[in-house]
């Protein structure tokens, strides 16, 4: 019984880490829609990048990486960050979100004050 259980203990242990890993990256990947959803509202509403990369870290945590950028009328907002904890670490897995909004105007001052392509990358994340 002995040496089956310690066959057996390792393949546990390792479904459980990916199992754990599984979870981490989903609640991740909610946690990045929230953010891009609450991002691009705010871009809808008139907020500049500025404001909107304030609102996506608190909501995605200070981790997360956001673009903004605009074409014609309509404003996008991707967020991205690493999966946390012992696996996001040893591997390179990240995950991103995108929302789309409309301007509130449909003219070329919907966009204004946000560039073609706005960038913000947060310390610690690798590209």
């Amino acid at each position: 019984m002995t040496a089956e259980f310690a066959v057996a203990l390792p393949s546990v242990l390792l479904l459980l880490a990916l199992l754990l890993a599984g979870s981490a990256a989903g609640v991740t990947q909610l946690r990045l829609e929230e953010a891009a959803r609450a991002g691009a509202r705010a871009l809808a509403r008139g907020e500049d990048a500025a404001a909107v990369d304030v609102i996506v870290r608190r909501l995605a945590g200070n981790a997360a990486a956001s673009a903004v950028a605009s074409d014609g009328g309509w404003l996008s907002v991707t967020v991205s960050a690493r999966v946390p904890g012992a696996v996001g670490s040893l591997l390179p897995w990240t995950l991103s979100a995108r929302a789309w909004v409309r301007g509130e105007s449909s003219g070329p001052s919907a966009a204004a004050g946000v560039p073609s392509v706005w960038h913000h990358q947060v310390q610690g994340l690798a590209a």
